[in-house]
């Protein structure tokens, strides 16, 4: 007797969709599992054995197989549980269906016939989809999280024993009412901030920190904060999100996939809008970012995908973990080998870090009662932990100043500049960003390059010279060239102007501190 069912499994993040066959034979009564299956699948034999005999069904005292097609593609995880005991079920003919045919089938079996939670149901339903099938039966706890997929018909159900009553009419019964889901899939009519983030208009004074923040959320920029304790610095970062534009639904899709299969995904119910702020601790290690592990997982960089990942106090993390930063900064993914696979995750976020100047954190102050105790070696090796390649790919070096008596009690002369005012600023950048990009896969300015760059940073013959000088005076790389290009092509976006100005490029210059600084040192 022969049967087949379709379910899913993870590969990276997405969804990879498997043929479950079984065949059932004479024999001495024994079941194997064979295609690659890891340890939590082949202990499914037990789970799939006892939850039929605890449901009233009967389990075959014969010889059974049990394939996970292709064969050489390695498996894990208890999402097949479901599909080998319905695959039993239907070669039996203890269930009859042709709905079963064309069903993915996803789910853990509890010992009772129960079913209990899966991650990453949205990219396996996601996949079945662009194969053609167009019905999944999950446990009822995924169903709003598989009813997210457009065309998708979702049966929801509790328990194993839901499928002796299943026909081609009566599993009707058990589909789930995707009206509120969808609401919240396809609503574009949500609020441009965000009510849980803290408002820029608390942070009185540092106006050319501000100004910074702004240019580097208009364009998707990366941002480093230099400044001594108590400046406000990662205050200013944790902001950051209040002016980030919401995500469209393209984003919104890639980011849940991700969420969902790092099983971090709270609200199943709809599409994650918010863009994520990650802020791991400086003990991280190199494969807690970019992702890792046998069968890898995502990291804190694919975590914050279309988000921010802040760094706070860049020089704590090892060597190690910052350099590994290097190629989802500039390739805007990360590619972990595996001896049986590559996996492929997405990382295009905003880099923000905050770091003090020195060891001691008070080098340049200008108040003798804090003055910096660091000699110049300690200054120079504790900079060093940062590599010129990795500053490279920050756009914006930004010195935070400790704020005077005055601008920390502004606020009672006039009214600081608000997050709702930098973001619809921002959100002006943005639109006329994807006007000029429209049909082109570039959806930001940081993400310009080659050919298409030179086409559109036209400078003027004054702009020419600027930037030509700045280039010697502070011994540029061909990378911070580009990356100047861009920002002042931000900073004119914000200004909705068509050309770069020479004081589009001035600011954008002024931007490359820590190039200026290491000029100065080598000086």
């Amino acid at each position: 007797m022969y049967g087949k069912v379709w379910s899913a499994c993870l590969q990276g993040i997405e969804g990879r969709t498997i043929e479950v066959e079984v065949d059932i034979s004479n024999g001495l009564p024994q079941m194997n599992l064979v295609g690659l299956p890891d340890s939590a699948i082949r202990e499914s034999v037990e789970r799939v054995r006892t939850s039929i005999k605890n449901c009233g069904f009967t389990f075959p005292m014969d010889r059974i197989t049990v394939n996970l097609a292709p064969a050489d593609l390695r498996k894990e995880g208890s999402s097949f549980d479901l599909a080998i005991a319905v695959a039993i079920l239907l070669t039996t003919g203890q269930v009859s269906s042709e709905s079963l045919q064309m069903t993915l089938f996803l789910g853990e079996l509890a010992l009772d016939g129960s079913l209990r939670p899966i991650p990453g149901v949205l990219s396996m339903t996601h996949a079945a989809k662009k194969l053609g099938i167009n019905r999944v039966c999950v446990p009822l706890s995924n169903a709003s999280e598989a009813a997210l997929i457009d065309g998708m018909e979702v049966c929801g159900i509790t328990n194993l024993s839901d499928f002796r009553n299943w026909s081609r009419q009566s599993h009707q019964q058990y589909l789930y009412n995707m009206n509120t889901s969808s609401q919240h899939r396809d609503s574009t009519n949500f609020s441009t901030t965000h009510p849980d983030v803290d408002d820029y208009a608390d942070v009185n004074g540092q106006h050319q920190v501000k100004r910074a923040m702004m240019i580097a959320a208009a364009g998707m920029h990366n941002i480093i904060l230099i400044g001594p304790p108590g400046t406000g610095k990662t205050m200013l970062v944790k902001r950051m999100p209040s002016i980030l534009p919401p995500m469209s639904d393209h984003e919104a899709l890639e980011v849940t996939k991700i969420y969902s299969a790092s099983g971090k995904l709270i609200d199943r119910s709809s599409l994650m809008r918010t863009r994520s702020f990650r802020s791991p601790h400086h003990t991280i290690s190199a494969a807690g970012l970019v992702g890792g592990g046998t069968i890898p997982k995502p990291g804190e960089v694919s975590l914050a995908h279309r988000g921010i990942l802040f760094l706070d106090e860049l020089p704590e993390f090892t060597r190690n973990a910052l350099e590994v930063l290097r190629q989802p900064l500039e390739e805007r993914f990360v590619t972990i080998a595996r001896a049986r696979a590559v996996y492929t995750f997405p990382s295009q976020f905003i880099l923000a870090a905050a770091m003090n100047p020195c060891p001691c954190g008070y080098y340049g102050a200008e108040n003798e009662a804090n003055a910096c105790i660091c000699s110049h070696a300690k200054i120079v090796q504790y900079r060093s932990k940062i590599s010129g390649p990795l500053l490279d790919r920050i756009d914006l070096h930004v010195e935070v100043p400790k704020p005077s008596y005055a601008q920390l009690k502004e606020h009672t002369i006039n009214n600081p500049l608000s997050s709702t005012e930098m973001l619809e600023k921002v959100l002006i950048a943005h639109r006329r960003q994807q006007e000029r990009y429209a049909g082109t896969g570039i959806q930001h300015n940081n993400e310009l390059s080659g050919n298409r760059m030179r086409q559109i940073c036209h400078l003027t013959a004054e702009g020419e010279q600027l930037l030509s000088a700045s280039f010697e005076a502070l011994g540029l790389s061909a990378r911070a060239h580009d990356r100047i290009l861009r920002l002042a092509l931000t900073i004119a976006d914000l200004e909705e102007s068509d050309r770069i100005l020479s004081h589009h490029l001035a600011e954008a210059i002024q931007y490359r501190n820590l190039d200026k600084q290491q000029k100065e040192q080598e000086g």
